[in-house]
């Protein structure tokens, strides 16, 4: 199926993690044109893409994505070095691994998790409409598309984990806000998001390597399997294109094996091997 993302100029924010790269993979294989950002870790993503074969098609930007004024000018770069942006994947976050309960985790935790998780895709939000404002829509009414990624942990809660969740759970108020906003710079523009569950990610990695910490988490899901990063670009790819998925907006895609927040199996009903071997494969 041709999903129409040929040329399109698509910003990825967080492209130097797993699920990000996978987004630029993904694009880039439909032959859409790619501003990637990258928070910390710019160097690590321009080597990554030096050595990708659509590397001509793709700028790779810094930007602290908890700054406004840092990501407006994100946008005005890859604007002013595309000309346009058509589809933009809010997918930058931050997951701190260690457990805390709220009244232990210190406000500088709270507040940083915060900054990225819901005032960054706000401002990624923000700074794309202002781009829409300024460029118009496009004149084939290929309308543009605003994914965010959110988490199960906005809907479901996370112990220990707290602010991720309340972060996460804020982007509900983006979705439904900003698809009914988008449309008067873009008539046929839409706003969707992602919700992943556990999904193997240098994130997520580490706390995967706990001895039967998959176990448990499957156990929640009817697929006994943990998600991939291209799991997720899929479902982006899905939902960016004006083909597939023109009269899909407002809409919140889980991609989390059917979890829905109750135990499915026991543990001793999880062959914790087989889930590891499975993503190995």
């Amino acid at each position: 199926m041709d999903l129409a993302l040929k040329d399109k100029v698509v910003l990825v924010t967080g492209a130097s993690g797993g699920i990000g790269s996978a987004m630029a993979e993904g694009f880039a294989a439909e032959g859409a044109q790619l501003v990637l950002h990258a928070g910390s870790k710019l160097g690590e993503l321009e080597r990554w893409i030096a050595a990708q074969p659509w590397k001509d098609r793709a700028l790779c930007l810094q930007a602290e994505i908890s700054d406004c004024a840092a990501v407006e000018r994100l946008f005005a770069a890859g604007r002013a070095h595309f000309g346009r942006i058509d589809c933009v994947i809010a997918n930058a976050g931050r997951w701190t691994p260690e457990f805390a309960l709220v009244h232990q985790a210190s406000e500088a935790r709270i507040r940083s998790n915060l900054e990225t998780n819901l005032f960054g895709a706000l401002w990624t939000a923000r700074a794309f409409l202002g781009t829409l404002a300024a460029t118009g829509p496009r004149p084939d009414a290929q309308g543009a598309s605003l994914v965010l990624i959110g988490s199960t942990a906005g809907r479901f809660g996370e112990k220990g984990h707290a602010e991720y969740a309340v972060g996460k759970a804020g982007l509900y108020g983006i979705l439904t806000s900003i698809k009914n906003e988008i449309v008067a710079l873009d008539p046929f523009a839409r706003v969707n998001m992602i919700e992943p569950g556990w999904t193997v990610t240098r994130m997520a990695r580490a706390a995967l390597e706990q001895p039967g910490l998959i176990a448990s988490v499957v156990r929640t899901m009817p697929l006994r399997q943990i998600a991939r990063a291209e799991d997720i670009a899929r479902t982006a790819l899905y939902l960016c294109s004006p083909f597939a998925a023109r009269h899909v907006s407002g809409q919140v895609i889980t991609v989390a094996g059917g979890m829905e927040g109750r135990v499915q199996w026991e543990t001793s009903q999880v062959d914790e091997a087989a889930v590891r071997a499975r993503l190995a494969q």
